[in-house]
């Protein structure tokens, strides 16, 4: 049975070849005839388990659909044939070249929706084997989308790639990264968001050792509308002056705070791991003589951070 199925792959193999031949009275290839062989054979090849040779098959089934000009098929072919065991982890780079060409032709056909969909899709396949690999696809899912000026679809692809960033600890490649992302969110309006892409900047650029760089995403964050006051704003208002002060304890409570330990994974280990620089320390209590003097400033302190987390 199975010398049966082998020998009827290569009977339409023989059939494809011959559409795609030419002679005086045949100026021109068949090439949906021969594509239709092509696929027919990659089927008996795969019920042999004959699996690189129903790839082959598949590959000229593609090659045959393209040459007609009929529509850019290496993504249908390739993967969602099942052409790549997808559990077998060393072929998946293989599939992900395929994907990438295919997304190319999808784009000069004019369908980029198509093409960046097929890069999302690319990026989960080999996110749990190449980070690095994925954050490429993500960032070129992004770019076709933002060509398209669909920013809602560009900036969705942006975090993916955001995210597996700080996961690699690439802090400076997250912060631009974020960066981008909340210009975007600014752009269609959606300042909620733009808050908590704040809270993620502040986040990477502490672990970056950077409070300079932190502090300054905040103070830009005030021409945000409903920013000034919010519980995101208050927030990283304590955890700057507590990692200011290298007060460990209010950092500790900021960052272990729902706003903060409810966030995207990636982020919410960025909170629960950040440590103020030198140790820190905690407050130590006012002395009978200090507390008279600091009472009206202390008052300030707690009219000022009335509300707020810790």
């Amino acid at each position: 049975q199975m010398a049966a199925k082998i020998n009827e792959a290569h009977d339409h193999i023989a059939k494809a070849e011959k559409y795609l031949k030419t002679s005086f009275m045949k100026w021109k290839p068949d090439y949906d005839s021969a594509a239709s062989e092509y696929s027919k054979a990659a089927v008996a090849f795969k019920n042999a388990k004959m699996l690189e040779e129903a790839k082959e098959a598949y590959l000229q089934e593609a090659e045959a659909h393209t040459n007609n000009k009929t529509y850019p098929f290496l993504l249908t072919l390739i993967i969602d044939r099942h052409v790549f065991s997808l559990q077998d982890m060393q072929r998946i780079p293989e599939a992900i070249q395929y994907i990438e060409r295919a997304s190319m032709m999808y784009v000069e056909n004019g369908t980029p929706d198509t093409a960046a969909l097929a890069l999302d899709r690319a990026g989960k396949l080999i996110e749990s084997q190449d980070l690095a690999k994925a954050v490429d696809l993500y960032q070129k899912a992004a770019s076709v989308f933002e060509n398209e000026d669909r920013l809602r679809q560009a900036v969705e692809m942006l975090g993916k790639a955001s995210r597996l960033l700080v996961r690699q600890h690439k802090l400076d490649e997250a912060a631009v990264s974020i960066q981008k992302e909340k210009n975007m969110y600014k752009e269609i309006e959606n300042y909620p968001t733009c808050f908590k892409k704040t809270i993620a900047q502040v986040l990477v650029h502490l672990h970056r050792n950077d409070f300079v760089a932190a502090d300054k995403c905040v103070r830009e964050s005030y021409s945000l509308p409903g920013f000034s006051g919010s519980e995101d704003c208050i927030a990283l208002e304590q955890l700057l002056q507590g990692y200011d002060e290298q007060d460990e304890d209010q950092v500790h409570c900021v960052c272990n705070s729902p706003l903060f330990k409810y966030m995207d994974n990636d982020y919410a280990k960025l909170s629960i791991s950040l440590r103020v620089p030198g140790g820190g320390k905690k407050k130590a209590p006012a002395s009978a003589a200090d507390a008279g003097e600091g009472a009206e400033a202390g008052e300030a302190d707690e009219d000022e951070y009335a509300g707020g987390l810790c």
